[in-house]
């Protein structure tokens, strides 16, 4: 459990008391613990999370919320949806574009903590404690650890800071993540924050959305689809951004497509030769950005590189950013990749 650590006398008094029992309860003492239980219970706190195997308390509603890098968007997008903007004291999240209209804009105003950052552009240890947070959000369990020179979970408890790896991130392997992952983090945000409601209606509208536009394509054929980052390289050869595994798939599924590479690698992502990518028959592309202003250049390139495929004879391609991440905004990559791949049901 982590809560505020209350000053060095006040610590010392109550262990005292502890030792050597000096220290008794009167009936007064008693009916104000039934008084603050009973407080507690109608504000909806204590509320206890199982995170990656270790209990998190949270006594009140965070206010000081620090928002890591994690090359995500899934955390400061979720916090933003349920208007929870106004907690956040440092953010290191964004992609500089989105599908949400005016997202982007909302998530470059806010605060960044002014720290200087790591290697891995996101808050070492000594700058994250003077920070002073709260809550820290981060996508996996790497920007809790040690040897990356990051705050440990315990560190951050021990100054009254409470920390949350969103789903699937405790082992860092995001292959098996899925859209109800990224309900998961909606609905821990909620509670979290004593907003359940909020959490509950965005779901509802997610899940009805979704479901309106697998029914529009159920029955049609399903066209194989790569799915890669635009201008990144993430291995040794001339295509490391593809996706293999993870909520991508999930998607292509709900807007009736299959992704032409899952079978390439058995983590997120394969790492693919020219030739191996030439070989596959591709039926359209989706092309992610990350902080590039210009992903349909790429894809435009792409397909220009690789005439025999279907996609660049039908000129097939979509671009997405942040809602073919974890997030609160899959329903609107499933509905654009859906309307790409099957424009007559529409």
């Amino acid at each position: 459990m982590s809560m505020h650590r209350p000053a060095a006398a006040a610590a010392l008094a109550a262990a005292l008391c502890l030792l050597t029992a000096a220290c008794g309860s009167s009936s007064d003492d008693k009916a104000s613990d039934t008084t603050t239980e009973a407080a507690a219970s109608k504000s909806g706190y204590p509320v206890t999370l199982d995170n990656c195997g270790r209990k998190e308390t949270f006594k009140k509603a965070p206010s000081r919320v620090v928002v890591m890098n994690g090359a995500s968007v899934a955390e400061v997008s979720t916090l933003l949806a349920l208007g929870l903007g106004d907690k956040i004291v440092a953010n290191q999240q964004t992609y500089g574009m989105s599908e949400v209209e005016g997202r982007a804009a909302a998530i470059k105003k806010l605060p960044t903590g002014d720290v200087e950052l790591n290697d891995a552009y996101d808050i070492p240890r000594e700058a994250m404690l003077g920070l002073r947070p709260d809550l820290v959000l981060s996508t996996t369990s790497y920007g809790f650890d040690e040897k990356n020179g990051f705050a440990t979970r315990d560190q951050l408890g021990d100054v009254g800071a409470n920390s949350y790896v969103s789903p699937q991130g405790c082992d860092q392997d995001t292959s098996k993540m899925t859209i109800a992952d990224s309900y998961q983090l909606l609905r821990d945000m909620g509670k979290v924050f004593n907003v359940s409601d909020r959490a509950e209606k965005l779901i509802a509208a997610s899940e009805k959305n979704i479901a309106s536009v697998s029914d529009k394509v159920k029955g049609e054929k399903k066209p194989k689809v790569m799915v890669l980052f635009s201008n990144m390289s993430m291995g040794g050869n001339d295509f490391s951004s593809v996706v293999a595994k993870g909520i991508y798939n999930d998607i292509l599924t709900k807007a009736g497509g299959t992704n032409a590479f899952e079978n390439a690698s058995k983590t997120s992502f394969a790492d693919l030769s020219k030739e191996e990518v030439a070989a596959t028959d591709v039926d359209a592309l989706v092309v992610i950005a990350y902080n590039d202003p210009n992903p349909a250049a790429y894809a435009k390139k792409l397909l220009k590189e690789f005439p025999q495929w279907p996609a660049a004879k039908n000129n097939k391609y979509v671009t997405l950013s942040d809602s073919m991440y974890l997030g609160p905004s899959n329903d609107l990559a499933v509905e654009k990749v859906a309307k790409m791949l099957h424009p007559d049901a529409y």
